[in-house]
């Protein structure tokens, strides 16, 4: 018997029990269209992730004390990690940056007008910041180094927020309150809106210096910040500025380089980090929708049993008609890898779509991978055939004169 004589005997056989066929390729249908949604959401999980890193700025660098060895600074008196000084150091000794920037953040009442918004997100930062974060001011000016070395009461306004309190480039030239120190606003930035937990929309930026004169505690020292960002002014040269920045400090602080006081990140080492803590996670996934693509198969064995056994006396006056073992095995391993090819069509556009309102309706983002598709569909035609093998073997194996007794 030809291959496609085979192929249409199997689907005819499937054809007489179109609800039994249906159910059975159920199992199939949730397990490819697992493999489909759970690798979405780790590629949405780790594309999430790098979205929030990288809008930091770019070919940045994060500079921290290693807090880990025991407290840092621990011998020079009243010493809190890295200080402002620290900017200004490394912006005119390091060769090769595009900028340097630091923040001290604080949560203050903020006042304009008839307004007064609640917990408004105060950032204390340096004129390098709209370089080094590569977020720019739309209108007006952001903070200069006079305000900085002054600690001018001035004010930059996210979108949002100027919107709320004055109506957009209205706020140009207001006095706001925050907390009770009155300040004027001298820019507005450009619309950013939400970028991970972070409303950029919804800060208010001012001088790094009056934040330690007006808002931060004494405890934390005058001038200190926790975190230096350096915006290399090329991806290549990012080992070098990170050793130049490395032994600047060194000597500020008269440490030695073998004891790796500071921490350098960049934005693709933080990206590697948060991809080996996604990865168990991944795993996981995978395991479970493997599971399903099993139990899938094994429901397809399972019904494929059973028609070998309803089936007897078809399968053995097929054979009393010349049909050969081969034929007939062939003709029921056909039937569980159609059924398992129909199971993983549907799920494919199931899991297709199943990503899509999980993304939509979800708080978790999705992104559909590619070769998942040819992956879980390829999945679905190894379980057609691993788990269909046995039923055929068995349906061959009958006798023809013991099939015809039995029917």
């Amino acid at each position: 018997m030809s291959l496609l004589r085979t192929i249409k005997v199997a689907w005819e056989g499937l054809a007489l029990h179109k609800g039994r066929s249906l159910l059975t390729t159920l199992g199939v249908i949730i397990g490819v269209a697992a493999v489909i949604v759970m690798l979405a959401v780790s590629a949405g999980a780790e594309a999430e992730i790098a979205d929030q890193i990288n809008t930091l700025g770019a070919n940045l660098i994060l500079v921290q004390p290693d807090y880990g060895r025991g407290g840092f600074g621990k011998d020079s008196g009243d010493r809190y990690g890295l200080s402002y000084g620290d900017v200004q150091a490394i912006a005119e000794n390091v060769a090769g940056i595009h900028g340097v920037s630091a923040e001290q953040n604080t949560t203050q009442d903020v006042r304009g007008g008839d307004v007064t918004l609640t917990e408004i997100s105060i950032v204390g930062t340096t004129p390098g910041f709209p370089a080094v974060r590569e977020y720019q001011v739309a209108s007006g000016r952001f903070l200069t180094q006079e305000d900085a070395d002054q600690a001018n009461r001035v004010a930059v306004l996210g979108a949002g927020i100027a919107g709320e309190l004055f109506g957009g480039e209205a706020a140009l030239g207001q006095r706001i309150k925050i907390g009770t120190t009155r300040f004027t606003v001298v820019g507005i930035m450009e619309e950013k809106g939400v970028v991970g937990n972070t409303d950029f929309d919804g800060r208010v930026y001012i001088p790094i210096t009056v934040v330690f004169e007006r808002f931060v505690a004494a405890k934390f020292g005058r001038d200190a910040v926790w975190l230096i960002y350096v915006s290399a002014a090329d991806r290549a040269d990012l080992g070098g500025v990170i050793a130049e920045v490395t032994a600047l400090l060194n000597r500020r602080y008269d440490i030695d380089p073998a004891e790796n006081a500071f921490t350098m990140m960049t934005q693709d080492s933080i990206i590697d980090a948060a991809a080996s803590t996604t990865e168990s996670f991944r795993n996981l996934l995978a395991w479970v929708a493997a599971v399903s693509l099993m139990v899938g198969g094994i429901g397809i064995m399972n019904i494929m049993l059973v028609s070998v056994t309803e089936r007897t006396g078809e399968i053995g006056l097929r054979q009393a008609l010349g049909a050969r073992p081969r034929d007939v095995q062939l003709q029921f391993l056909f039937e569980a890898i159609i059924l398992s090819l129909l199971g993983g069509l549907v799920g494919v556009f199931a899991g297709i779509g199943g990503s899509y309102l999980f993304g939509q309706l979800g708080t978790m983002r999705t992104e559909i991978v590619p070769l998942s598709i040819p992956v879980a569909f390829g999945a679905a035609a190894l379980v057609g055939i691993f788990f269909g093998y046995y039923p055929a073997v068995k349906a061959a194996q009958l006798d023809p004169i013991e099939a015809l007794r039995r029917d």
